[in-house]
């Protein structure tokens, strides 16, 4: 028996040595095997990781940032090279993974305490998954302690970027997430924002510009208590002053057919904002205390319609009620809007005006069609708002009294 129990344990260290030796040729590597150790300076863990990345960059392959206890404290500047993925074990940890012992993350994270860089550029076909990223030193609990820290993943300002996939990833304390906005004659291509979790002390979460083929943003949630398991839920002063910056979380312009789906953010200006050289779909979505849900322009007539469907807007955040408007149209371009209702209230998360000032505003000669829109909690005498060169037709809709609203 003793001499089976050895050969067995011999084999599987056998095994063990040979899947390790398989893995590291076909390009799977542990930070740990690369020099990124959770002791280590944020400079010395930088340089590591870089020089990894470089090394694999030709060829291709994954850089497994293995869980540790606390993360790793890493220094801002990395460029994610070509042909490389970062990956962690977490999906988005939507209220933060904690450590038994005292307030913080942990598992697969970078600490960052960087003020000057951003932390990490990506090239094309690129991936990161699976991470968590945690800036110790902002402010959560004082607006005067809010750090402007640089934008946590951007595109290679340089040149054009293309087929990068961001998934799984969560924010603590972010300024800025996610900066996608390409320079002319620069573009982005399908870039793909997926199951990411996050609140943007600007209250941008995702900026997107020139991207020509099709960019994605889904299944994404933005809330000021995404830290509360490891006890620093941002507070009411701090959510206001968000607000007070007048930024959206998800801000696209320049961009053919984007498909955005299952979007949500709760406590910042603005929800979306639809740029005038964008058209595309947006679907099952939720901007909850807000002072714009949707900001739509556009252009021209051809292909700067939008098509938008099964949403909710709570707007009630801002400083004149006049100005709050769940959903705001201006320029030209078409609108289809179906089973998107709005409510409004209080919420003591932040300092609210307790209702919108309509349903919708249009400006400019933009033309709107409405279908089975429920509209509650405004001020204003009607819940539609239309100029004189643009047009409406509701069909099928309710007003805060439950009377239907049909315009032909």
């Amino acid at each position: 028996m003793e001499t089976k129990r050895k050969t067995f344990l011999f084999t599987l260290l056998l095994l063990c040595l040979f899947t390790g030796a398989a893995a590291q040729a076909q390009g799977f590597l542990s930070v740990l095997d690369v020099g990124v150790r959770p002791g280590n300076t944020p400079e010395a863990n930088r340089d590591s990781l870089q020089a990894a990345i470089d090394r694999m960059s030709s060829r291709g392959g994954v850089l497994y940032v293995e869980p540790v206890e606390g993360g790793y404290p890493m220094q801002g500047g990395l460029v994610l090279r070509r042909n490389v993925t970062l990956l962690g074990a977490h999906g988005p940890t939507g209220r933060g993974t904690a450590l038994p012992d005292r307030s913080g993350p942990t598992g697969s994270l970078f600490v960052i305490t960087d003020r000057e860089r951003p932390f990490l550029t990506v090239e094309s076909a690129t991936q990161v998954r699976g991470i968590q990223f945690y800036y110790p030193e902002q402010g959560w609990n004082d607006p005067a302690r809010i750090i402007a820290y640089p934008t946590t993943i951007r595109m290679s300002p340089g040149q054009n970027v293309q087929g990068v996939t961001l998934s799984c990833l969560t924010f603590y304390g972010e300024y800025m997430a996610m900066d996608f906005r390409a320079k002319a004659p620069l573009i982005c291509e399908q870039i793909l924002f997926e199951h990411c979790y996050g609140y943007p002390l600007s209250g941008q979460f995702i900026a997107i510009d020139r991207c020509y083929d099709v960019p994605r943003i889904l299944h994404c949630h933005v809330n000021p208590a995404n830290m509360r398991e490891f006890w620093r839920t941002f507070t009411p002063p701090v959510v206001d002053t968000v607000v007070r910056r007048k930024a959206f979380t998800y801000w696209i312009d320049h961009t053919d057919n984007a498909q955005l789906m299952d979007l949500f953010t709760f406590g910042n200006y603005g929800g979306i904002y639809l740029g005038s050289e964008t058209y595309g779909q947006l679907t099952n979505f939720n901007f909850d205390c807000v002072g714009v849900g949707i900001h739509k322009t556009g252009s021209q007539w051809t292909n700067r319609n939008w098509q938008i469907a099964q949403g909710s807007i709570i707007a009630n955040v801002g400083e004149r009620l006049e100005d709050v408007h769940p959903i705001l149209i201006e320029g030209k371009g078409h609108t289809s809007l179906a089973n998107v209702e709005s409510f409004s209230g209080g919420n003591a998360a932040l300092t609210t005006l307790g209702a919108s000032w309509d349903y919708i505003t249009v400006k400019g000669e933009a033309s709107v069609t409405m279908t089975g829109c429920r509209m509650q909690g405004y001020k204003a005498d009607s819940p539609i708002h239309v100029s004189p060169s643009a047009q409406l037709h509701a069909i099928g809709c309710e007003d805060r009294d439950n009377k239907p609203v049909s315009i032909p």
